[in-house]
């Protein structure tokens, strides 16, 4: 009886052995996160209940006015609907060009495909910054765009600087090769065996793809699509650059709000408006691919 309940005893040790080794692992971890993630959004969070002054910058309150004043005023709305736009079109944009290379990369078989995926990866060692400079020298005045149209219509040259396009092909070749290499990864993780079996019943390229391929990379283009939308909601210097002074998003307007202005509670209500929007339709978004990639 001893001995029975000694040996029912030494699993339920073990447990708590296994627990506490566990919990000596995560917790410095743990710290970290908390002490350089959450403790600044918590900092920001008291930030943004403050009230504006012009000789300190801030002064203590709580209160929710600068929330209010970015909901009450159309010219803010009318920022963040643009940063969603711009976001929405350039991960649209990035899935619609990004599967096509990702599949040709992963289907691929000759000694090239490494040679492909360093192409896919060598402007990531560039920056965001330098790459928006490029664009600025295409898209300008008497660049390469300009040059050309007035070619084709003399007198008649286009400067795409300082639009909408431009901020779009920017970020969109900003982040264009993260949603190739991680589509990539998923679709080279799909057994080709599948698509042949689909080709052997008689199934069209267009039934393959929808019904075999699609459904298998559902997951890689979650994961692609959330990534790229998060980039491009908060970029700055792409529009920044390419924008001009008059367009307007989420990014550069809080920078502006908090270095310029220097209206620090104003740029934190700001910064988690963002950080909240971009949250939330992450958030709704994974949760309709999850439903739909179940009920497939």
């Amino acid at each position: 009886m001893t001995r029975a309940l000694s040996m029912a005893r030494q699993p339920s040790r073990r447990r708590s052995g296994e627990g506490l080794t566990a919990g000596l692992l995560v917790g410095p971890a743990t710290a970290i996160v908390l002490l350089s993630l959450v403790a600044p959004l918590a900092l920001l969070a008291r930030y943004s209940l403050n009230q504006y002054d012009r000789m300190t910058f801030m002064k203590e309150a709580f209160t929710a006015e600068n929330y209010l004043r970015f909901v009450a005023d159309p010219f803010y709305a009318g920022v963040l609907w643009t940063t969603l736009s711009i976001a929405l079109v350039t991960t649209a944009l990035c899935l619609v060009i990004g599967f096509p290379i990702a599949y040709g990369i992963a289907r691929m078989q000759s000694r090239w495909k490494s040679t492909a995926v360093l192409l896919v990866i060598l402007p990531l060692f560039i920056g965001s910054t330098v790459r928006a400079l490029g664009w600025i020298g295409l898209l300008g005045r008497g660049g390469l765009v300009d040059s050309m149209s007035g070619l084709v219509v003399p007198g008649g040259g286009v400067t795409l600087l300082y639009t909408s396009f431009a901020v779009a092909i920017g970020i969109l070749s900003i982040n264009l090769p993260y949603m190739i290499l991680t589509l990539q990864g998923v679709i080279e993780s799909i057994d080709a065996r599948l698509e042949e079996a689909a080709d052997s019943l008689g199934a069209t390229p267009g039934r393959r793809f929808w019904h075999v391929v699609l459904p298998l990379a559902l997951p890689g283009l979650a994961t692609g699509g959330i990534l790229v939308f998060i980039l491009a909601m908060n970029a700055y210097a792409t529009p920044f650059l390419l924008g001009g002074a008059r367009f307007q998003m989420m990014a550069p307007m809080l920078y502006r709000e908090y270095a310029v202005n220097n209206n620090w509670p104003f740029a934190a209500a700001i910064a988690f408006i963002l950080m909240l929007t971009t949250l939330s339709l992450t958030a709704a978004s994974t949760l309709l691919l999850q439903r739909r990639y179940q009920g497939a």
